[in-house]
């Protein structure tokens, strides 16, 4: 659990050193984008809506949506503490990290800083951050853990779990 919240608290501190070094190094809402690669570029947005700038925020107010995101970053906590597998907890850990620096852009800024900009072949893919980030790496190592588990079959899987 320790070395979980550790994890989560490393994150957010990347996290909002990175948004920090954006705004007030680069001053990227005044330069708006800086092209850095073909594909791609540090570009100002300001998400007011959930993931992926779903418009799921405009239904749900700016409350609504802190709130769901305190709920859920408890609810991770409370997995978090209970887990005894260190692969699911670390993928716990870094899904905290990210939500929880995303929950402060919405107390410091009132919207979500987002400036990584991949695009290619006239393609453009959603600006995102460090927390974004983070948390889709978390949730791709717990289907990854999901599947592990799913492979060992039910047997294996309980194998030394007296109480299923």
């Amino acid at each position: 659990m320790k070395k979980g919240l550790l994890i989560a608290a490393l994150l957010v501190l990347a996290d909002q050193l990175s948004k920090w070094w954006i705004l007030e190094g680069l001053n990227l809402p005044e330069v708006g984008s800086i092209p850095l690669l073909p594909f791609l570029n540090f570009t100002f947005v300001e998400n007011y809506g959930i993931s992926m700038g779903l418009p799921l925020g405009d239904s749900l107010g700016w409350w609504g949506i802190v709130i769901l995101t305190s709920g859920i970053s408890l609810w991770l906590v409370w997995w978090l503490k209970s887990t005894d597998s260190k692969f699911e907890g670390w993928a716990i850990a870094i899904i905290l990290g990210g939500a929880i620096g995303n929950l402060i852009d919405r107390f410091v800024h009132g919207a979500v800083i987002d400036f990584v900009h991949l695009h290619a072949g006239g393609y453009s893919f959603y600006v995102f951050n460090v927390a974004d980030s983070a948390i889709t790496i978390g949730v791709v190592l717990l289907l990854i853990d999901s599947l592990r588990q799913a492979r060992k079959g039910p047997k294996k899987a309980l194998k030394g779990n007296e109480n299923p």
